[in-house]
């Protein structure tokens, strides 16, 4: 049979796209311009979505092999730019929105109540893949789950909230991917698996640990010499950079988890920091752009959120939303507490200058030649 010989108009299916901006009317032609874009932007925040997804999903099946390949990171990295880059584009369009006034936008804000922004499926999709947890959710309004904001009005399931349900049982997430991942970095040559590998590992969060105390002196001596302080200021700078040392051998321990997690955040924790910390070994150079990835796509999202966030606020000021929200500072919080990839952030906090790093043992040991 010969292959259909596609138009334009019905690849992309114009026709039905362009007749999707009707809201709850009718007709389009009953809305005002300013509706129109209204509905226009979100779809299209929408379609910047499931591009997201699609990338993320890719993300995670590759770091949920029980083995990576190197050659496959490359891809892994290209997924990652591309999520950054969709929410750029999303952000970007907030700018067109800000060229409706106040006024214009209450003349039909009332449509839009009880919906939200909130009620978003592909928004929660996003979070539950990427890996953000129930516990560290921020309450919307008066629904005492995000789940529940899914429902329909009279509280029965709907599309959004089966297709979120759905999400919530495609395990495992982006963040405990990649997670088991890193955990099998080889520190030292060492693998999890290999007897002595607490040991190694032990040993090198020690050596870390010195590399920590030797910064913060070094630091200290600096500022004293610079800055030519007083016993008392001396002494309130050493007080500060001993807090901040114990702060850092308590992450590198892991003493801040559970009993029954500490063993596994411990090692996970030192091969995020022996990965960044020797990067330009041939081995380490991808895993270094994954871990530069996702705190990119990451910061991306955050943007986002921020940028929505001051979207709302120039318009609408700090109304309450239109599900029932805190408006403005409920989107604001969530840009400042959802983050994921914590533990990643976090060794940015730990990383240490080259000449104080521990060296590694068996550089060959990291040569693509060997893998």
């Amino acid at each position: 049979m010969p292959a259909k010989k596609a138009n334009y108009w019905d690849y992309i299916h114009v026709e039905q796209l362009l007749s999707l901006q009707s809201g709850i009317d009718e007709s389009e032609s009953d809305l005002s311009n300013d509706e129109v874009r209204f509905i226009v932007i979100h779809q299209v925040d929408e379609l910047w979505f499931k591009l997201i997804l699609r990338e993320l999903v890719a993300a995670r099946d590759l770091f949920a092999k029980p083995r990576v390949p190197e050659d496959a990171l490359a891809g892994a990295t290209q997924s990652l730019k591309r999520i950054t880059m969709c929410f750029e584009q999303a952000g970007q369009q907030f700018r067109l929105m800000e060229t409706m006034s106040t006024q214009d936008y209450l003349m039909f804000r009332d449509k839009l109540n009880p919906a939200s922004g909130f009620q978003s499926a592909q928004m929660r999709e996003m979070e539950v893949l990427m890996g953000l947890q129930d516990e560290d959710r921020i309450p919307f309004g008066k629904e005492g789950s995000y789940l529940d904001a899914l429902r329909s009005h009279d509280g029965s399931p709907s599309p959004a909230h089966a297709q979120v349900m759905r999400r919530i049982g495609d395990t495992p997430t982006l963040k405990d991917a990649v997670s088991a991942w890193l955990y099998r970095t080889p520190i030292q040559g060492s693998l999890p698996d290999d007897d002595n590998d607490k040991q190694v590992v032990a040993e090198w969060i020690n050596q870390y640990s010195r590399g920590h105390e030797q910064l913060h002196e070094r630091a200290i001596q600096h500022a004293i010499a610079v800055q030519a302080l007083a016993k008392e200021d001396e002494q309130r700078l050493r007080d500060r950079y001993n807090g901040q040392l114990r702060g850092a051998k308590r992450h590198l321990e892991a003493e801040d988890v559970p009993d029954d997690r500490r063993a596994f955040v411990r090692r996970l924790r030192a091969a995020i920091l022996f990965v960044d910390s020797n990067r330009e070994l041939p081995l380490l150079s991808w895993p270094g752009q994954i871990i530069d990835g996702l705190i990119e796509c990451e910061q991306a999202s955050l943007v986002f959120r921020q940028r929505h966030a001051r979207m709302v606020e120039r318009v609408i000021g700090r109304r309450i939303g239109t599900g029932g929200s805190d408006g403005v500072d409920y989107i604001d919080q969530t840009a400042l507490k959802y983050r994921v990839f914590s533990e990643i952030w976090g060794a940015r906090t730990l990383l240490l200058p080259p000449d104080l790093c521990p060296k590694v043992l068996d550089r060959s040991f990291y040569d693509l030649a060997q893998s």
